[in-house]
């Protein structure tokens, strides 16, 4: 049954599409989180007086996580599945529209993943830029946030592509 809804439904394809979001984002900042985190854990360990700088950078990568969120959920308002079962149907098998979702939520999904992953990356290397020079922070702080203006872009794309497949 369950297979059958998620392979031969439109609403099972645009529930697909909003999952694939949620959970390639949320697997991408824990990632990223985690790498960002084991730096910053070495340069707490020497100089603890950093930590709230450290911890605004290890948390940087976790806002693809949410921007995941926000997809899967829009997905779900704008497709009556909020509602129930029947208004998605209604909605989404008049022109395939659960299928298009499917893709745009699984593309969102992998951008969020290696953005989150890579900015974990960026924010382990400002972090170690901090851990030199405190007063560095403001410049150090923009690297990180360069990588996150993609996650961003493609957030914004998917809510997009959604607006214009639900008024189709």
């Amino acid at each position: 049954m369950i297979s059958y809804f998620l392979i031969e439904t439109e609403v099972g394809r645009a529930v697909a599409g909003a999952m694939l979001a949620l959970v390639l984002g949320g697997v991408g900042s824990a990632w990223g989180i985690s790498i960002a985190a084991a730096q910053g854990a070495g340069v707490l360990s020497e100089k603890p007086n950093l930590f709230g700088k450290i911890i605004l950078l290890i948390l940087l990568p976790g806002t693809q996580g949410l921007y995941g969120f926000v997809f899967a959920f829009m997905i779900a308002n704008n497709t009556s599945l909020l509602t129930g079962f029947a208004a998605a149907t209604e909605i989404l098998s008049a022109n395939h529209t659960g299928s298009a979702l499917g893709v745009v939520g699984a593309a969102l999904g992998l951008v969020l993943l290696f953005s989150a992953k890579h900015q974990g990356d960026t924010s382990a290397a400002a972090i170690s830029l901090v851990a030199k020079s405190e007063k560095e922070f403001g410049r150090a702080i923009i690297l990180p946030a360069l990588v996150e203006t993609y996650a961003v872009f493609g957030l914004l794309m998917g809510l997009l592509m959604l607006t214009w497949l639900s008024q189709a």
